[in-house]
């Protein structure tokens, strides 16, 4: 046997089917039967890797704990594995790219002429490979992003025919596609699906296995048709039905025996019995609340959830471990004002003020923070969120009402937020702000240590402005809490209210390390905080 097996995971017909999700239920099925399991996003867009895409271009920019500025797919494979992933788990083409024009200007290549064959398939090859080298894992789920046929595509099909070929049994593909239903007819169409599969094979890749997602249940004689034209057994053609709650779908994959079909194609023989009851019970809980709360989202891409899409998925988290049911509501903050903050919120039990850069909806930010710490309502700001919160309590709490942050205004007499002393000299925009984990230090009287119950912590950041500590003197004497604090970078980290239920805001992003076995314990608090009110 060898170090590690690979299966591939790649999408036709048209984008956003769910790969991430088909890679995170495969992974959390294997990894629920005992075997080490990760999972590897290849990006074939050019940039670098999505730390200067605006959201509405490619959702949320999730942050490993390495640092690595990754494809929101990352925590999904975090969220279902319960694992940290790595910078080791994604792939951009324009890293790819980079690295190999690197090395020929650097002469590596020793005057031959560069070339997508072999050079670049190389690379991503190399790349993969680097995951196996680590000798941790027995299983690699390799993702491929965008749709086969893609001109972006091809050099990662390529690879992954190579792939295959070199390492024969040790790889499998699964192939998702999607099945339309044609109302006027009452038909479910295979065509789709066949040109799809007819666009693989003329890359040279056979796929494995077919998961087709499908509105309606699979009869037997579609399932024929679609293993007889597209080359695959029965049992590889795996339904994926709409399913009420992502958390669901690795159950229903594992009814469709998908791990079992994969398994043998990569010559894993008989698979480990599988232990998966929390998974289960964690389920039953999210899907039969026994109460239903409101909790509003205040951002300014509210129109693509995705651009928020670890924050919803802690509040599912939080929800199903303490059995409530979560209903979100989604209010731009760029139409929000004073005169109709009370209309939007008044039936919100609990308000999260969503990250962000620029000011765009900032003033609809500040009005939200105003109205839920004066209306004694649970309130979580994060990133962003946290210095609003510090802006609307330095103006109208200690009375500098023209203090702002110098992201928005350069020239503000009282910048209560103000740009790190590291990146006053900084240029370039891509990976350069403050990334990764970094430590915390909780004070025991706080609302914060209450939830971790620890006196240390380490949590995710990705910023460029903090908390003016010129100004902290001020915010103390008028009961804000500097409740936690990087002592080596003399940051604060964390602010809270003394005379609020819960007032919580924070400088990083708890959402990068919430799964659905392990919710965030911050998240888990700030529910609990408008169940007890």
């Amino acid at each position: 046997m060898s170090e590690s097996k690979f299966i591939f995971v790649t999408g036709g017909v048209t984008s956003s089917l769910g790969k991430g999700i088909i890679a995170s239920s495969l992974g959390n099925l294997f990894q629920s039967r005992g075997y080490r399991t990760t999972i590897l996003k290849l990006d074939p867009y050019l940039n670098v890797d999505p730390g200067t895409l605006n959201p509405y271009e490619h959702g949320e920019c999730y942050v490993t704990k390495d640092g690595a500025e990754t494809d929101l797919d990352l925590g999904h494979y975090e969220r279902f594995l319960n694992l940290p992933t790595t910078q080791l788990n994604n792939v951009t083409t324009g890293s790819v790219y980079q690295n190999v024009i690197d090395r020929e200007r650097k002469g590596d290549f020793l005057g031959k002429t560069v070339q997508i064959i072999p050079h670049i398939t190389d690379e991503i090859k190399n790349r993969i490979l680097a995951l196996e080298t680590q000798k941790k894992f027995e299983i690699i789920i390799v993702e491929i992003g965008g749709t086969v046929g893609d001109i972006e595509s091809l050099p990662y099909i390529e690879a992954l025919r190579q792939f295959k070929f070199e390492r024969k049994n040790d790889v499998a593909v699964v192939h998702l596609t999607l099945l339309p239903y044609l109302s006027s007819t009452g038909e479910i169409k295979t065509k789709p699906t066949q040109h799809s599969v007819k666009t693989m094979l003329q890359s040279g890749v056979q796929p494995d296995v077919l998961v087709c997602r499908t509105e309606y249940s699979l009869t037997d004689k579609v399932k024929n048709k679609i293993a007889l034209f597209c080359n695959v057994e029965y049992n590889c053609v795996i339904e994926s039905i709409n399913a009420d709650t992502i958390y669901e779908v690795p159950l229903l994959m594992l009814d469709q025996g998908l791990d079992q079909v994969v398994a043998e194609k990569i010559g894993l023989g008989k698979l480990k019995k599988i232990n998966n009851s929390i998974w289960k019970k964690r389920l039953d809980k999210l899907k039969n609340p026994n109460e239903l709360f409101i909790v509003g989202i205040v951002g300014k891409y509210v129109e693509l959830k995705d651009s928020y899409k670890s924050i919803y998925e802690s509040l599912m988290h939080a929800a199903a471990f303490l059995g409530k049911g979560i209903s979100v509501k989604w209010i731009h903050s760029e139409k929000l004002n004073n005169n109709n903050v009370k209309n939007e919120l008044f039936d919100c039990q609990g308000v999260i003020v969503a990250p962000g850069f620029g000011d765009r909806g900032v003033d609809g930010k500040i009005a939200a923070v105003k109205y839920v710490r004066e209306q004694k309502i649970p309130f979580l700001g994060i990133c962003l969120g946290m210095q609003v919160a510090v802006i609307e309590f330095f103006r109208n709490v200690c009375g500098y009402k023209t203090a702002h942050s110098s992201e928005m205004d350069l020239t503000t007499k009282y910048p209560i937020i103000d740009l790190m002393k590291n990146q006053n000299n900084i240029i370039n925009k891509g990976g350069t702000m403050r990334l990764g984990s970094y430590e915390c230090t909780l004070i025991k009287k706080s609302k914060s240590f209450e939830a971790y119950k620890k006196n240390t912590i380490h949590e995710r950041h990705r910023h460029r402005y903090e908390l003016n500590n010129y100004y902290k003197s001020d915010l103390i004497s008028k009961g804000m809490i500097m409740a936690g604090s990087n002592k080596d970078l003399d940051l604060i980290e964390i602010v809270e209210i003394v005379n609020h239920p819960w007032f919580v805001g924070v400088q990083f992003h708890p959402e990068y390390q919430s799964s659905f076995i392990n919710p965030h314990p911050l998240f888990v608090s700030f529910v609990k905080a408008f169940l007890n009110k």
